[in-house]
């Protein structure tokens, strides 16, 4: 049967055209200050990419399932759905994993799993046959049992062989090549607050220092290299995260061929599992979307393995129907939207095969820099590393802090109805890293006060003036003194004297800048007539505001505010202690 070349239909467009439209739609703007962005890896995003932005990259030649592997390490585009289990009773991990196995699962992956010997582990291995297993949470007992128990069983687990050195080499010379012992734990750089490349970098870092020990140890490169697997955190940027292990996949390859290790010894075994930092105790229905375009960005990448955590995992323990939920989120794109039946469906992307190449680039530097600052334990020992994920994490969190970084229902658009003191348990949504969690504990705050018989503050919003100012304003205002899970009330008023604070802990004023000093004075003079002194704010900062705060205005709100500084300075105003 002939083939089709499907791009004959479409006539190419010159660069020249495309920029015509641009400067066109721009109405003549420099677009070059509005549609370029720049990312937190230091890349300059453009608004379109062309064929020679990826010119002279000499693996797009290459299919999927060939060095060096940046399309994959299959030729197939199938991924398995990985389950985790807590272990801690085997009888019962064992029922959940065939009850796992049975819904929808292709791999199940234990936690702090209470096995002491080889009795232990057949009891939790029990009617598993053909299924692969992996071990999390996997200690130096455990991976010694797995050594000399696993037989040909597909079994993997995840010991850092950077602990022990010495015990990885002796498992590498006793244990059979079926069982894969070890493993890079990506995922933990971005807990810590690692940017994409830097996670692909040290990531990198941690596996050539790996290699370099084995062989010092006598350890065959192409056994060490195909004894170990490595883990990600598939996060919220989404063509970020497909190119991500797209990228690693590139130097991993590199780096095993240049210890001479064999083709097949050059393949990253990548296991996928949504991201941590970015699930939210707030609106939590939301963590499924996150997590359905995490997967989706793990599929497209080429992960071998891919874990999509249940939606409520960052405060309680998940139940049957969020676990349900999260498996069926990952078979829904496999078989639903059929993303198991391509094989590398972002290669040749301009953008995709751009960002690749940035990453790759990029990551390799930072992996050098470790490499001549002695090897990654020691630049680990030396606090490098850590100092790195320091400045990294302290601007992604400025990002949320200033809500530059969005997260739908906890620092934007939060429910005001809703109330979650109830439902969660602290001690579990405190463990780790998140992101929300400088929102959420504001807001938590609010509702422990509450709870202890306090006063739910209310804000009324008083709509005036400019129609358009004062409903962009008054929608400003509601999100921010939201984001403490204050009351939140919003009035249209003809004139300053309607509006009657008397109900309420505080007026914000929403309007244009023009009008606030009228506005002001006369609402401050009716209080004064009327002996009231409930706080006035203003939503916005205008060139008056000295003169506003001299005339009585007790705050001015407006996007350079530090809605934490001002939200934690409201709360004590009104009694709301931790």
């Amino acid at each position: 049967m002939a083939s089709t070349n499907l791009m004959q239909e479409f006539p190419p467009v010159s660069t020249e055209a495309w920029e015509e439209v641009i400067r066109k739609d721009m109405k003549g703007a420099d677009y070059a200050k509005k549609l370029i962005w720049q990312t937190e890896e230091g890349l300059a995003v453009k608004p379109y990419y062309r064929a020679e932005d990826i010119a002279g990259l000499d693996y797009l030649s290459a299919p999927p399932g060939a060095l060096p592997y940046v399309r994959g390490t299959r030729t197939a585009g199938d991924w398995r759905i990985r389950e985790e289990i807590d272990a801690t009773n085997l009888r019962k991990a064992n029922q959940e994993a065939l009850h796992a196995v049975a819904a929808g699962a292709e791999e199940i992956s234990f936690h702090d799993a209470a096995v002491r010997d080889a009795s232990d582990l057949s009891a939790l291995l029990a009617n598993l046959q053909g299924i692969p297993i992996h071990f999390q949470t996997c200690d130096e007992a455990l991976v010694r049992l797995l050594a000399h128990n696993s037989g040909e069983a597909p079994i993997s687990a995840d010991f850092d062989p950077l602990k022990n050195l010495n015990l990885a080499a002796e498992i590498l010379h006793s244990a059979p090549p079926t069982l894969i012992p070890f493993a890079i734990h990506g995922d933990e750089f971005e807990d810590l607050g690692a940017n994409t490349v830097q996670e692909v970098g040290f990531t990198l870092a941690a596996g050539i220092d790996y290699l370099a020990e084995m062989q010092e140890r006598k350890v065959d490169v192409n056994r060490a290299a195909s004894a170990l697997s490595f883990s990600f955190a598939i996060g919220s940027n989404y063509f970020f995260q497909i190119a991500k292990l797209r990228a690693f996949r590139l130097l991993w390859a590199r780096a095993v061929e240049s210890f001479g290790g064999d083709r097949e010894a050059s393949k990253a075994r990548i296991s996928a599992r949504t991201s941590r930092w970015n699930k939210t105790i707030y609106d939590p229905h939301v963590n499924v979307l996150r997590a359905t375009t995490e997967a989706m960005s793990a599929a497209i990448g080429g992960a071998d393995s891919i874990v999509v955590a249940p939606f409520d995992e960052c405060y309680k323990e998940p139940d049957e129907a969020s676990r349900r939920l999260a498996r069926n989120t990952q078979i829904l794109v496999k078989h639903e939207a059929a993303l198991s039946r391509v094989s590398d469906p972002g290669g040749g992307a301009y953008y995709i095969e751009a960002l690749t190449d940035f990453i790759a680039r990029e990551g390799w530097k930072i992996m050098q820099g470790v490499e001549a600052s002695g090897g990654y334990r020691k630049a680990q020992a030396d606090g490098q590393i850590a100092r790195s994920l320091d400045a990294a994490r302290a601007a992604k969190e400025k990002a949320v802090l200033l809500r530059r970084r969005v997260f739908t229902g906890t620092n934007q658009n939060p429910n005001l109805s809703e109330k979650a003191l109830d439902r969660i348990d602290e001690a579990r949504a405190s463990r780790g890293h998140r992101g929300p969690e400088i929102y959420e504990r504001l807001r938590l705050r609010t509702e422990r006060h509450v709870a202890k018989g306090g006063k739910l503050p209310r804000f009324l919003l008083a709509e005036i003036g400019d129609s358009k100012m004062h409903a962009a304003r008054s929608n400003f205002a509601a999100n921010f003194f939201g984001c403490a899970g204050f009351e939140i009330v919003t009035k249209r008023y003809e004139n300053v004297e309607q509006i009657d604070g008397s109900q309420f802990d505080a007026v914000v004023l929403c309007s244009s800048d023009p009008e606030y000093p009228a506005l002001t004075a006369g609402l401050m003079k009716k209080q004064s007539e009327q002996q009231r002194k409930v706080p006035v704010i203003i939503a916005g900062y205008p060139e008056s505001a000295e003169a506003l705060k001299a005339a009585g205005v007790a705050d001015l709100i407006s996007i350079k505010s530090n809605p934490i500084e001002v939200l934690t300075k409201w709360q004590q105003l009104f009694g709301i202690e931790d």
